[in-house]
């Protein structure tokens, strides 16, 4: 039955003392959490709202949407990595809100909800039957890592980029990041997000003047059900977040070298994405790009302890749908370089493991670097994205590889 894993899982599963998680949490950790929330919500917010506005949501109902996906980000954080003591954050759909932003002029909101809610079903029966977790253990570590450095490589490039339009704020944050790397590493991030700040605000480029304090509240917005809405919507974002979102996060998670309980997760982020739809949770996944936040040395240098990074951007994106508004008149107050900057800067450490570790072995090499290519390429066919399609490239390289020598090797050699 469609059971909702949150309750169950923190009261009945692998509840370890409260004691025990509070030892493990650091200021390391609670500060990656932070950076996390911070890169994944100015990353994509922007595309979100062009998802509520296609959907006809009045500003209430918009409001509500970012309500329901900060909570259920919260949730299914905060749960699943107290459940297995692994960093797994999660995330809305990206590439889903896009899919949406282009499908959902037509269709009625009720409509839009419907499928929101059939796509929370297909998700969690894709972890009930176990068929997407048993593709994913056979993923290459060499491969997987290749993906992951293809998919941050344009936020370190970004960050870089920074400086050509505020070479100030951008400059200080580099340097600071530089500097603090050397003294106190595992705060370089949060000191970077901070100097940046008041560099900001000392150059008079922090708007605070619509600046509100405001609690957000939850909307119910009635499902209808439409065949053609289950088939130009639901199919497409179930089709779209499993690909591009939910396999790079867990070939995320293989490169940082965790296991990556594939089924518990959907399972999961299916059945809360399906009870907070009405409120407007369109689709829940694993991340990718902020989940490799939580997943360096910096956030903590006990890699059994990392877990702690994923609850705090759990509780950080729980308190960013509390507070929809102000986190909203947060992210306009500040310039873009000023996030550029601290995205790029906090992924660089990943990017550079990711493409040594992808590059190592000889042997699959060329796979990793047709992945790698393809990926910061974003190349897009049939609506999914670079990574997907990297991924695939990069195995059809591998396998092709493999024939090859299989059928060297069966091949008599002349006498």
């Amino acid at each position: 039955m469609l059971l909702c894993p949150p309750l169950y899982a923190i009261t009945h599963k692998r509840s370890a003392p409260e004691a025990t998680v509070f030892k493990d949490f650091s200021f390391s950790a609670i500060s990656a959490g932070l950076v996390a929330v911070l890169v994944g919500f100015s990353s994509s917010a922007v595309i979100i709202f062009q998802a509520t506005e296609a959907a006809g949501t009045n500003a209430e109902q918009a409001a509500s949407w970012l309500w329901a996906l900060g909570l259920g980000m919260g949730i299914t954080s905060i749960g699943l990595s107290l459940q297995h003591r692994l960093p797994l954050v999660t995330a809305w759909s990206t590439p889903g809100a896009a899919v949406l932003a282009v499908s959902l002029p037509g269709f009625t909101l009720g409509d839009a909800i419907g499928a929101f809610m059939v796509t929370g079903l297909l998700i969690w029966l894709a972890g009930a039957t176990g068929q997407f977790e048993r593709l994913t253990e056979r993923l290459s570590p060499a491969i997987a890592n290749a993906m992951l450095a293809g998919v941050l490589l344009p936020f370190g490039l970004d960050a870089f980029k920074a400086l050509e339009h505020q070479p100030w704020i951008a400059g200080s944050m580099l340097a600071t990041y530089i500097l603090i790397r050397l003294v106190i590493p595992r705060y370089t991030i949060l000191t970077v997000a901070a100097i940046g700040l008041g560099v900001t605000a000392a150059l008079g480029e922090l708007d605070g003047a619509n600046w509100q304090w405001a609690w957000g509240h939850p909307v119910w917005q009635a499902p209808t059900w439409s065949v053609s809405a289950l088939l130009s919507l639901a199919l497409p974002l179930f089709l779209v977040t499993m690909a591009s979102q939910n396999l790079p996060g867990i070939a995320t998670l293989v490169a940082a070298g965790y296991r990556s309980p594939t089924s518990s997760m959907l399972k999961w982020t299916g059945s809360t994405t399906f009870f907070l739809a009405p409120f407007g949770a369109f689709a829940l996944n694993l991340a990718a790009i902020t989940a490799a936040i939580c997943m360096t040395e910096d956030a903590h240098p006990d890699k059994t302890k990392r877990y702690t990074a994923a609850i705090s951007a759990g509780l950080f994106y729980t308190l960013l749908g509390l507070m929809a508004a102000t986190v909203v008149a947060f992210f306009h107050a500040v310039p873009s370089e000023y996030l550029a900057a601290l995205a790029g800067l906090a992924l660089l450490p990943t990017i550079g493991a990711s493409l040594s570790t992808a590059l190592v072995d000889t042997r699959e090499r060329e796979a990793a670097l047709v992945t790698f290519l393809v990926t910061a390429g974003n190349l897009t066919l049939f609506g999914l994205g670079g990574a997907f399609w990297g991924l695939l490239l990069g195995y059809a390289v591998k396998g092709g590889r493999a024939w090859m020598e299989r059928r060297q090797q069966s091949t008599p050699s002349p006498t």
